[in-house]
C-alpha cells in the first residue's frame, strides 16, 4: 500500500468549500495540542468545582497537551527552519526559512478530518510564528498543486500578510481557480516562476529544479545564503527503466547540483519504506492502454482528480482508439478545464462528451473518467454503484477499472464498492490484478538516488510519520555517510538553526506555536478541545436529557421529568430504565433542595449529572453526555 494516496485523496476533495465572512473568521490563539490526540476520546464540558454546581460524569483520560516554550529567541546570524506541518502526518505542509531579516515559507497546505476530529472541515498548520513576524515575511513558494500544498492559502495567507506567492503556470492557475471560492478576500500576488529561472527574495537568491510527480509543473526549491544553499524537494519520485532514471532526470539533477554547496536538504519521506524503486507512471499508461484498446463495452476509470499526468494520458490514449470520453466528477471537471485552458492536453473538441451524450455512441466506444475510487458517498462511481446516478446504468459488458491503490482507513469503503458495482454485473479490475496505478512519491532506493546526487551537509526529512522520518534519516547515513549529529528529525513548531558559520546544526528548547488550527464552518482558528471531545462522545455514548420543572417554594418536582436519549438507548425498549432514572432524579432534586432557599440550581443540576451518570454507566457500561434542563415555577 502506497502511503501516498493519501495525498492524493486529499487531492480530489468533491464537496463544498465553507467561505468565511470577514464577520465570523475566529482570531482566538489556536490551543497548542500534540498529535498524540490521535490516540483516543477526551472528556465532556469544562468542570467547575461541586460547591459551584459542576458537572462530574465519568470520563475519558483527557488528551495530551504540548504547550509552547518561552518566547524564541532571535535567530542572530543563523539560518533558522521551522516546519509548522507535514512531519507528524501525512499533509498540511508548510515550512519556513529564515535568514537575519527575511523569511521564505514554502507550501500552505491542509488535511482533512479524521476520526479525532469530527465536524471539522480542515485542519491547517499553526501560523502564529508568522504572524507575529510578518513585515518580515517576504515570499510563499508553492511547490507544486495538489492541496495538501495549496490547500490553506486562503486561509492562511491574509494572517501573515499576503506576501507575494511563486510558483509554474500549472500550479498558478490551479491556486487561483481555487480563490474563486473565496471572492471576499483580497486578490493574491501570484508571480510564475519557471525551473530555469532565479530570482531575488530580499536578500536571498531562489532557483528552482523540476522533479517528477503525479502533477505536472511540480519543482523543487534552492534557496542560497551566504552559508550554503538550502534545498527543498517538494514531492518527487523519479521517472526510470528498470531502476536507471532517464537522460533527463540525469542531466536536471547534474545541471542543478554538479556545483551547489548545498547546507542542508529537505526531502519528501512518504514511500521511503518501500524498497526499490516505485513503478514508472509509463508502465501504468501502457497497462492502461492495453484495456482502453481491448474492453468490451464501456470502460469506467476511477482514479484521483489530482493525478493529471494519467488522466491527460487517458484521453489521449481514447482518442487514438477512436473512444469518446466522459468526465464526470466536480473535482475532475475542473482540473480537465484547467489543463485544457493552459494547452497542457490537446485533444480534439469531440473526443470529450458529457454524459448526457452518451447514448448516441455504441457502449464499446465509451470511456468514462470519475471520481470515487475510494468508495466516498455521492462521488460519481459510488452513484453508479448504489443505482443513484442519472445517466449511467450498469450492465455485465461495463468494466470498472480502480487506477488507484486503497487509502488507508478506506478498506471496508472501497470493499463496499466493489460489491455494489460486482451486484450489478460490472467487471472490476484494480491495482492488486494489474499495475495500473503508481505512488508519485520515491521508494527507498530512488530517495537514496537523490540523497547522491544533492549532497547535503546536513538533513531534515519532512512529509510524512515520524517513523517515516526516521527510516528516511537512516537512508541519508547510507547514501552521503552522514553522520547522526549531522540529521535532524523534527515534530512540528520544532525550531532547527544551522549555526557556527554553516558548521552545526542544532534544534532549540523552544517551539513555535503548533497546535492544530481547524476550519470548522464559518470559523477559522482553535476549536477548543472540549468541543471536539464533545462530539467524539456524542459519537460514541450520545446524549440524555433531563427536562424537570421545581416548585420553587419546596424544591420539589412538580411532576416526573421528562428524558430525551439520542445514540444511547432505544427509549421505547428502556422503560425498567427509565422508571428507575426517574426515581433517582427526583429523590436527588430533593435532597439537594433540601432546606436551599433560594434554590442553587448549579448546585442541584451539577448533582443530577453526577448521580445519572454513575447510574447510567452502571447500568449500560455507556457514558452519554447528561445535560439537565431544570426551570422553577
Amino acid at each position: 500500500m502506497n502511503t501516498q494516496n493519501t495525498t492524493e485523496k486529499k487531492a480530489e476533495i468533491v464537496g463544498r468549500e465553507h467561505s468565511p465572512t470577514s464577520a465570523h473568521v475566529a482570531t482566538v490563539t489556536p490551543t497548542e495540542r500534540h498529535h498524540s490526540m490521535r490516540s483516543g476520546a477526551g472528556t465532556t464540558s469544562s468542570r467547575r468545582s461541586k460547591d459551584a454546581g459542576a458537572r462530574r460524569m465519568p470520563r475519558r483520560e483527557p488528551l495530551p497537551v504540548k504547550k509552547a516554550d518561552d518566547k524564541i529567541p532571535s535567530a542572530g546570524d543563523n539560518i533558522r527552519i521551522i516546519p509548522l506541518g507535514g512531519v507528524e502526518e501525512i499533509g498540511k505542509n508548510m515550512t519556513v526559512i529564515e535568514y537575519k531579516n527575511d523569511i521564505v515559507v514554502i507550501d500552505i497546505g491542509f488535511q482533512f478530518k479524521d476520526e479525532n476530529t469530527p465536524g471539522i472541515d480542515y485542519i491547517l498548520p499553526n501560523t502564529k510564528y508568522l504572524e507575529e513576524r510578518k513585515d518580515k515575511v517576504r515570499a510563499v513558494i508553492i511547490t507544486h498543486g495538489h492541496l495538501d500544498h495549496i490547500g490553506g492559502i486562503p486561509y492562511v495567507m491574509p494572517r501573515i500578510g499576503n506576501p507575494p506567492l511563486y510558483s509554474r503556470s500549472l500550479t498558478t492557475v490551479m491556486i487561483k481557480k481555487r480563490q474563486e471560492e473565496f471572492p471576499h478576500l483580497p486578490p493574491l500576488d501570484i508571480r510564475v516562476v519557471e525551473k530555469e529561472d532565479t530570482i531575488k527574495i530580499g536578500n536571498l537568491k531562489v532557483k528552482f529544479f523540476a522533479v517528477t510527480h503525479t502533477i505536472p509543473d511540480a519543482m523543487g526549491v534552492i534557496i542560497q545564503t551566504p552559508l550554503g544553499s538550502i534545498v527543498h524537494t517538494g514531492d518527487l519520485k523519479l521517472d526510470h527503466v528498470d531502476g536507471v532514471p532517464t537522460e533527463e532526470e540525469e542531466e536536471e539533477y547534474d545541471k542543478k547540483f554538479k556545483d551547489e554547496k548545498v547546507l542542508l536538504l529537505m526531502a519528501d519521506s512518504t514511500n521511503v519504506e518501500n524498497p526499490g524503486f516505485s513503478i514508472p507512471e509509463k508502465t501504468v499508461h501502457k497497462n492502461i492502454e492495453e484495456i482502453i484498446k481491448n474492453v468490451q463495452g464501456r470502460l469506467i476509470i476511477a482514479t484521483f482528480a489530482s493525478l493529471l499526468e494519467r488522466l491527460m494520458k487517458i484521453i489521449e490514449i481514447s482518442e487514438r482508439y477512436g473512444k469518446k470520453v466522459v468526465v464526470d466528477g466536480r473535482s475532475m471537471k475542473n482540473n480537465i478545464e484547467i489543463v485544457k485552458h493552459l494547452g497542457l492536453l490537446k485533444c480534439k473538441k469531440e473526443t470529450l462528451i458529457t454524459a448526457e451524450e452518451m447514448h448516441a455512441y455504441p457502449p464499446e466506444r465509451i470511456v468514462c473518467i470519475a471520481t470515487g475510487a475510494q468508495g466516498d458517498d455521492f462521488t460519481a462511481l459510488m452513484r453508479m454503484a448504489t443505482k443513484t446516478h442519472k445517466y449511467f446504468k450498469l450492465n455485465k459488458r461495463d468494466t470498472v477499472l480502480l487506477s488507484s491503490s486503497v487509502v488507508p482507513g478506506n478498506e471496508r469503503a472501497v470493499q463496499r464498492l466493489k460489491d455494489n458495482l460486482s451486484r450489478q454485473g460490472a467487471r472490476i479490475i484494480h491495482y492488486k490484478m494489474s499495475d495500473v496505478h503508481s505512488s508519485g512519491h520515491a521508494n527507498r532506493d530512488e530517495t537514496a538516488w537523490i540523497h547522491k546526487k544533492i549532497k547535503p551537509r546536513f538533513f531534515m526529512p519532512v512529509h510524512g510519520y515520524h517513523y517515516m522520518l526516521r527510516v528516511h534519516g537512516d537512508i541519508a547515513k547510507i547514501a552521503n555517510n552522514l553522520p547522526e549529529e549531522s540529521i535532524v528529525l523534527p515534530d512540528n513548531g520544532t525550531v532547527v538553526e544551522i549555526t557556527d558559520g554553516g558548521t552545526k546544526i542544532t534544534t532549540l528548547k523552544e517551539r513555535a506555536p503548533h497546535g492544530v488550527v481547524m476550519v470548522d464552518g464559518f470559523s477559522v482558528g482553535d476549536i477548543q478541545d472540549v468541543v471536539i471531545r464533545d462530539r467524539q462522545l456524542l459519537a460514541q455514548d450520545g446524549i440524555f436529557i433531563i427536562f424537570g420543572i421545581l416548585n420553587a417554594q419546596t424544591g420539589k418536582l412538580k411532576k416526573s421529568p421528562d428524558i430525551i436519549s439520542r445514540g444511547f438507548v432505544y427509549l421505547r425498549e428502556s422503560q425498567d430504565l427509565l422508571h428507575e432514572a426517574r426515581g433517582i432524579i427526583k429523590k436527588t432534586v430533593e435532597d439537594s433542595t433540601h432546606g436551599m432557599n433560594p434554590i442553587n440550581f448549579d448546585y442541584v443540576k451539577a448533582n443530577v449529572t453526577d448521580t445519572i451518570s454513575k447510574y447510567l454507566l452502571q447500568k449500560t457500561a455507556k457514558r452519554p453526555i447528561v445535560i439537565p434542563v431544570l426551570l422553577a415555577v
